[in-house]
């Protein structure tokens, strides 16, 4: 039996079957694209929640590639999910942060190891692209717990200059959108951090933002760059 027989079959033992970070990334965009419309819809918080889990799970089995990172992802996601459930179903049961705490924790877990994965990529392909791209929106969820954490421990921890009509409070697509604004480094000026701790996370999201886009750009450039060198070579030889 030779070497590569064997390390092939050391693989499988070792392997489980890993979900596509292209699905992860379907479901990221659902959730941001439908929870402006669902937020205040009749039983939007339990479509809300749902969507959340679809990523929470989506991004458990995306990193799930061993089955000693499957089995701490599963240990971690558990727990998330059901306290983000029951939130929802028995608010009494649970400390109100309890939920977003957890799933920082979680999604902070799921940020380093497909990080892991890009970096330690050999080449560009449509999963390193759709990892990519799932980080970025991931950065955008986690800091959006954070401002939700910070938002309900100091409720005027930000200024809202919004329709009247709207609530004036950080509500989820508030936070959502308040996330993705700073990552971005856009300011529209509407919802403005006010406390130091909010006005902290603000500028540490931008920061986190502009140097991912440079090294990620970096990272696949030089990933990009030996395989092309690689094929010029062959075909004029």
């Amino acid at each position: 039996m030779t070497a590569t027989t064997l390390l092939s079959q050391n693989v499988r033992r070792h392997r489980v079957w890993k979900y596509s970070t292209v699905h992860l990334l379907c479901a990221l965009v659902l959730l941001i694209a439908a929870t402006p419309f669902i937020e205040n819809s009749h039983n939007g918080k339990y479509v809300e929640t749902a969507l959340m889990t679809l990523v929470l799970i989506s991004a458990g089995l995306a990193v799930g590639g061993q089955r000693k990172m499957l089995g701490l992802a599963m240990w971690l996601l558990f727990p998330t999910v059901l306290v983000n459930w029951f939130h929802h179903l028995f608010p009494k049961l649970v400390p109100p942060t309890a939920h977003l705490v957890c799933s920082v924790l979680f999604i902070g877990f799921i940020i380093v190891c497909i990080l892991r994965f890009i970096m330690n990529a050999r080449r560009v392909d449509s999963e390193v692209i759709s990892a990519a791209i799932s980080v970025y929106l991931m950065f955008g969820l986690l800091w959006t717990s954070a401002y939700l954490i910070t938002g309900q421990l100091n409720p005027n921890a930000f200024s809202i200059h919004t329709d009247p009509r709207d609530p004036q409070t950080m509500t989820s697509f508030n936070a959502l959108y308040f996330s993705y604004t700073s990552l971005c480094t856009l300011d529209f000026g509407d919802i403005i951090p006010v406390s130091k701790a909010a006005r902290t996370l603000a500028f540490m999201e931008a920061i986190t933002g502009m140097l991912y886009v440079a090294i990620l750009i970096s990272r696949l450039v030089s990933m990009y760059a030996p395989a092309t060198v690689s094929q010029d070579t062959d075909s004029k030889s």
